[in-house]
């Protein structure tokens, strides 16, 4: 653990698990949509297990990551949120404020419940996901039916994330985009007298391992 570091006037508030774990999810959700829509299922199936491996991952991260990517630091009460939306919090916040840590919560579920869904689905076809022998083909068919449903749920909350960022770089100056890619923030967006605590990466390779271990296992499930 460390304290955060300060770099050209600029706070070290994002580590880089959650860094790449931010943008590793952004390709995935580009490619698996686009492989679905083309048909390219092998790719789609291998992206989904990879999403599901990171998804597992940040769950774990929420616990024992550092300080801005745990979900008791970033996971406030309603009347907080209300508070924030509403302009009355005054509060600066070193990593999610209390509207866009909910956000977080959220996209993290619907992704999971994505993932997860596309384990018992089938395209009608060809291809069926590893756990679809599982459950009868009623089932599977309504569960990929849920599973359409979910995506049109993931394409409103993408829209609802890109207006809220382009609503704090426009309006209130604030460059989140720019704040996920290099981990840092100015001065004026963090808590004065900021103490930050960063685990050490290879706890996080340790976790990754761990849930890759987990999805490989549930893949080798469905494998005749």
């Amino acid at each position: 653990m460390n304290d955060p570091v300060k770099t050209d006037a600029h706070v070290l508030v994002w580590d880089v698990p959650t860094r790449i774990f931010h943008w590793t999810v952004v390709v995935l959700v580009a490619v698996s949509w686009f492989s679905a829509d083309n048909g390219f299922m092998r790719v789609h199936l291998w992206s989904g297990l990879t999403l599901l491996a990171l998804l597992l991952f940040r769950l774990l991260w929420g616990l024992f990551g550092s300080t801005t990517s745990r979900f008791i630091n970033f996971l406030h009460p309603p009347n907080k949120v209300m508070a924030y939306l509403r302009w009355r919090d005054g509060a600066l916040y070193a990593g999610h404020n209390p509207a866009g840590g909910w956000m977080v919560a959220l996209m993290i579920a619907v992704l999971l419940a994505q993932a997860l869904t596309g384990l018992f689905s089938n395209d009608g076809l060809k291809f069926t996901g590893p756990l679809a022998l599982w459950v009868s083909d009623d089932v599977s068919t309504r569960i990929t039916g849920l599973h359409g449903t979910i995506y049109n749920i993931i394409l409103a909350l993408i829209w609802l994330h890109v207006v809220a960022v382009g609503f704090y770089l426009l309006v209130r100056n604030h460059n989140l985009v720019g704040a996920m890619f290099t981990g840092k923030k100015h001065p004026r967006h963090v808590p004065a007298g900021l103490n930050l605590n960063f685990t050490r990466l290879y706890i996080a390779l340790l976790l990754l391992a761990l849930t890759a271990g987990i999805v490989a296992w549930v893949f080798f499930q469905g494998v005749p």
